[in-house]
Formats: structure tokens, sequence, C-alpha cells
């Protein structure tokens, strides 16, 4: 009886405890989770595995040559607490839902969760969301999956074959020029595009021309123009003489008659969305950001940020990694309903669906875009911090413009002729500014002729000629370098990001004025790769590879024979190069002063932050010296110092004087003679970067 009764006792509990245990949810960040634990409730826990817990080992290769290149993951150094934490929560939870990210990596560190935690395959643990919502998150949970095995394959494939590109190029490199150096399949080309266009900038003949501009006098208007041509043939001005030639048939005593007009309305539509490409272009030539700053903001932005009361943490934007610029029909209803309130049904794009509109199933494919069109930047500027305000306002000012009816413009072209030259003048004003409302950025300045009428007699004012020079192409900067990359193909949106930093680390290229320029290291690697392996630095090859990793995803290809039909060949190149390559000796460059300890030779060297100066008698003699660059200009506080260009430790140039510390002038922007005398070059206090 006795024993009946405790057995009843212990069975109640078991079931109460059942009933208590909480479903666990794992994602990638604090941040993450603390927003997804506000939505789902007290009937869940939510934990980050920071990341990845298992991967390639560091020290060796890692990949099964001779078993179907078969990884061996292990656990990451340092990970231990955390995987012994996530296995504990695990025995516990009512059941386990592994929540990471909507992509490749995503499915890749749920995958490894489910090994290390040994859930079962067959069983549903997979949940993903493209917007960290309270209605999204709850919707992703009433429908999970299993893992994709497809996406998991891709992003091993991908790690794969750059561990095996990275770990056999690597000690090539590291044994004929230096240690620390590393190539890479995206990195490589890269650095490739950035040598390619030194060269051609190097190469490049400047060709002369000329200009001729005219200023135009009616009544009390001015009109700009531009020489065009001669006798109704456009004409190109080589040289100083074929100016003369022109202003020579030019009578100052006669007027200029309006010979032809061409008025027309112009539309200018907005700009699609942005994917993660386009967002880190945008932001480097509009913010002046990185792009390993943009898509830290990006991060922050997705994951979760805390609006105070009533609202808490929630996700701001949807998922910033992505290569479409798709918009959900519930997120294109809500712009259109936020635009028709804010400035007027003749703004939008879409009728407004008076019904709900339905949703289909989760695309974790859609555009870079606010998770609520009605949360508008300044609404929350108090609770961002100045870069994620930066960046939130163009990722929202971008959508709902993409939602909204084009710029309307009225333009003008002027045609003007006296003795068979023509001059032309082109303008133009805003007729209804559409989409700019909401992007002010994109909106083109009014140019506003006045009134003309064909046969009106214009005035001629004054003309000015001026010689010009073609210029070489510009070097690339991260935005056009990004550019570069997607539209070859290479690369895909998660690793532009590391692949501009990992060249900047290993010194491949250095930042003068923001664009890339290699460096003598940079043009050595790019040399040896090149020749000894040339796959992987052609471009279309890379394009190609990429495309078939791209089928793996999909499910139309197997991982194992695209990286074997790459290996093969690339294996034979590896033998070649370990018999014939020969070391590389890289001389310093002499500095033409002596050193102040020894007296021996200066020599400029290579450091992780630039040039430097070291003792040729190295490491008998450890002196060492700044590389002090003057601008041929006094320091306008003391008037004692030389203004110098010196660098912070993230490689980013400032100005100060040459007396430091005893002078601390100090500024971002290039002092000139014209901005020090009227005060417009301004002095901050700290350089701190």
């Amino acid at each position: 009886m006795v024993n009946t009764e405790k057995s009843k006792t212990k069975n109640k509990t078991k079931r109460i405890a059942k009933k208590t245990k909480k479903n666990l949810v794992i994602v990638e960040s604090p941040s993450k989770a603390k927003t997804i634990e506000k939505y789902l409730g007290s009937t869940y826990k939510v934990i980050a595995s920071l990341g990845h817990i298992r991967d390639l080992p560091k020290s060796t290769l890692g990949v099964d040559l001779e078993n179907d290149y078969a990884p061996k993951y292990i656990n990451i150094r340092g990970k231990g607490e955390t995987i012994k934490g996530l296995r504990q929560a695990a025995k516990n939870a009512k059941k386990v839902f592994l929540a990471s990210d909507p992509d490749r990596e995503g499915e890749a560190i749920a995958w490894h969760l489910q090994h290390v935690l040994k859930l079962d395959e067959s069983e549903v643990h997979r949940v993903v969301f493209n917007e960290i919502t309270k209605d999204k998150v709850k919707d992703a949970f009433k429908s999970p999956r299993l893992i994709n095995h497809d996406l998991v394959d891709a992003q091993q494939a991908r790690r794969i074959l750059d561990r095996l590109v990275g770990y056999s190029i690597s000690p090539l490199l590291w044994k004929t020029v230096k240690r620390g150096l590393s190539a890479g399949r995206v990195q490589s080309v890269a650095l490739g595009l950035i040598i390619e266009r030194e060269k051609e900038i190097q190469s490049f003949e400047p060709e002369e021309y000329w200009t001729i501009d005219g200023l135009f006098k009616k009544g009390r208007s001015k009109i700009k123009a531009a020489f065009w041509g001669l006798d109704e043939k456009k004409h190109s001005l080589q040289d100083n003489a074929d100016v003369q030639e022109v202003l020579q048939r030019v009578d100052k005593q006669k007027p200029f008659i309006v010979e032809k007009i061409n008025a027309k309305e112009r539309k200018r539509s907005p700009q699609k969305p942005f994917t993660t490409s386009t967002m880190q272009q945008t932001a480097n030539t509009q913010l002046n950001f990185r792009t390993r700053k943009t898509m830290m903001a990006a991060q922050q932005l997705y994951e979760g940020i805390n609006l105070g009361r009533g609202v808490g943490h929630v996700g701001l934007i949807t998922y910033m990694r992505t290569d479409s610029t798709r918009i959900s029909s519930v997120a294109k209803h809500d712009a259109a309903q936020f635009i028709h309130n804010t400035w007027g049904e003749e703004y939008s794009q879409h009728k407004i669906v008076k019904e709900t509109v339905a949703e289909g199933v989760q695309d974790a494919h859609e555009a870079v875009r606010p998770t609520d069109v009605t949360r508008t930047p300044d609404s929350i500027k108090d609770k961002l911090s100045p870069d994620q305000f930066k960046l939130y306002s163009l990722i929202w000012s971008r959508f709902v413009a993409s939602q909204m009816t084009p710029e309307v413009l009225d333009t003008m072209a002027v045609s003007i002729e006296q003795n068979g030259v023509i001059f032309r003048a082109n303008g133009s004003k805003t007729k209804f500014p559409g989409f700019t409302k909401a992007y002010p950025a994109a909106k083109e300045k009014d140019n506003v002729l006045p009134n003309l009428n064909v046969g009106d007699e214009i005035n001629l004012e004054n003309t000015s000629a001026d010689q010009h020079f073609t210029q070489p192409p510009a070097r690339y900067s991260e935005a056009a370098l990004i550019k570069a990359l997607e539209e070859n193909g290479v690369g895909r949106p998660s690793t532009y990001a590391p692949t501009l930093d990992t060249i900047q680390r290993r010194n491949y290229v250095r930042i003068d004025a923001k664009k890339f320029v290699p460096t003598e290291l940079g043009e050595v690697v790019q040399t040896i790769v090149g020749e000894y392996f040339p796959d992987v630095v052609n471009m279309k090859f890379t394009a190609q590879i990429e495309h078939e990793l791209d089928e793996v995803e999909t499910g139309n290809k197997n991982w194992v024979p695209v990286i074997d039909a790459f290996f093969k060949p690339f294996s034979k190149e590896i033998e070649n190069a370990e018999k014939t390559l020969e070391k590389v000796v890289m001389h310093d460059e002499l500095a033409g002063t002596n050193c102040e300890v020894c007296g021996a030779p200066m020599l400029i060297k290579m450091g992780r932050y630039g040039k430097f100066l070291a003792c040729a008698r190295f490491p008998d003699c450890r002196h060492t010296e700044t590389i002090v660059k003057e601008i041929g200009l006094e320091c306008p506080k003391c008037h004692k110092g030389q203004i110098i260009e010196r660098k912070t430790k993230k490689q980013r140039t400032f100005y100060g004087c040459s007396r430091y510390p005893d002078c601390d002038f100090v500024s971002w922007e290039k002092p000139t003679s014209k901005t020090l005398a009227d005060g417009t070059t301004p002095k901050v206090d700290n350089v701190v970067d």
C-alpha cells in the first residue's frame, strides 16, 4: 500500500515536471535571443550559441581527401562552456527549436547544433523568419521544418573549397615570400581587379581636349551654355588652335539666335530596395561607411533594438544578407497605406487593398527593408546610435521611395547659333517630386532656363576656354569593388566584408583617398598565384564555381563532384609549385638617411600599419622612425611646425602639426592655404579611431 502511494506520488511529480518544462530556442546572439524571448512568452527559453560551435580545425587541413572530401569537424576551442550549457538546457527542455539565421550559414549552425545536442534528425526543429517581429516570429513557430541539407551542403562545400585553396597555397607563400600570407578564391579575384586597374592607370596616356563655355544674356536673365559644334555638326576641340578657329567665327557685335528648343517631360523612376551589396555600396558612397561598419550596424538593426517602454526589443529591418529585391505583398500594402496617408494617393505606386492581404509561404530572400514602415527614422532617433540611425534612415528611405511614383521633370534643351557656331544649354525643373519626397538624396537639382522662343535674339557677354586632359580610370573604392565583384558573379553578399578586410589586413592593399592601391607585397602574391594557379585568379572560372555551388543549394547538384572537378587539376598545380617555386627576395628600399643611433642606412619597411623606417642592422640595432609626409603648409596654431599627414591605428588619414605633442593641432580634412586662411578646415581636439 505504501509502495503504491509512493509510485503515484513519483508519477505525479514527473507529470508536473514535464508540464513545467519550457521549450528551448537556440539562436546565434544574445541580442537576438532577448528580442525573440519577449515575443514567445514564459513557456519558452531562448539562449545563444554565440555563432558556430563546430568548424574545421585550424591546425590541419581537416578534409579527408581519400573519402569524398569528408570534413573533420571539431568543437571550436573556447566554446566548451557554451556547449556544456546548451546540452544541459536541451536535456531539461520540453522541445528544442533551432532558430539561427535564414541563410546557408544559419542552416549549417542549426545542423551542427543538432549534431552536438544529439537531436533526432527526423523531428522538426528548424525555425526561420526573415524579420524579427512579433507576428513573424510567432508564425514561424507554428510551422517548424526539418534541416534543409541542400543549404547545409552548399555552405559546407564553400567552406571545404576555401579550406583546400587557402591551406594549399598559403604554406607556399609562407615558404617563398613571408609568413602570415594567404590566398583565396574571392580574395584573389578582388586583389586581381585592384592590380589590373592600377596597371591601366600607370599605362594610361592622357589626351588633350578643350571646352568653351559661354555666358549669354536675355533681358535680366543669364544663360550658361557650352560650345557644341559647327555648321550643324558636333565638333570636338583637340587643341587651342581649334578653339581660336571657333572664336574667330563669333562676331561679338551680333546677337546669337535661338535656333532650336526641345522641351519635354522626363520621368525618373525610383531604384529598387536594397540588396546586401547595394546597401553596402550606397552606405559607402553616401554615409562614408566601410563595409564592415555597414554590416555591423545592419546586424544590430535586424537582431533588435530596445525602443523603450511599451515596445521593448524589436527587429527594425529584415534579414540583411540577401541578393533579392522582392517585397512581400503585406509590406507593399503597408507601404502604400503609409504613403497615401503621409503624402497623398498620387505618390503611391500601388492601390490600397481593403481586405487582408494574403501572405504565402516564408521566403528568406526579401530585400532589405524596415519591418514596420510607420516606424520612421525620426520617431526612434533617440533610441539608436548615430551609425544605426544613419543606416536605418537610408534603408527606410530607399524602401519607401521604391514603392512611390516617379519624379517628373520638365526639361529644355536649347541650341543657340551665330555664323554656324552652335552653343547648347540644358535646363530642368521639378514638376512633381514623386519618390524624392521620401528620398531627398536622389533628387536632381533644378536648373531653370528663362522663357525662350525659337528666333529670340540673345547676347553673348563673354566666353571662357579651358584646357583638359582625359583622366585614367579611377581606382576602386569599396563600393566600386563590391559592384564589380557582384556584376561578375564573384562572391556572395556575406563574403564581401570579410574579403575586403582580409586583403587590407594582409597588407596586399592600402587605402589612399578612400581608394584601394595595391602594395608591392600584394603584387608579388598575385603574380605567384596567377602564374601557378591560374583558375584561382580567373574571374570567369570563379563565377562558374559560384554558380555551381548555388546549384548545390537548390538541390540540382551534388557538392562532391563540384569539389572534385576543381581539386583534381588544382592538386597537380600544387605539386608543380612545390617543386619549381623559388624563394622571392623582396628588397627593402633605401630611405636616403642614416640611423641616428648607429649610423647605418635606414630602410623603408612595410609593417602592420603601413610603411616605416628601420635600421639596416636589425636585429643588432632596433631603431625605427615613422615616415613623415609634409604637405607644404605651416601649422596655423603654433606657426613653427609643418602640417604632416598621419595615420590612426585603423589606417584613417588625418593631419597634424609636426611639433606634436608641443602643438596639438589636428584635422580630419586635408588643409589648404585657402581653408586655413578662411577657417573652413576645423581643428579637432582628439583623433580617436
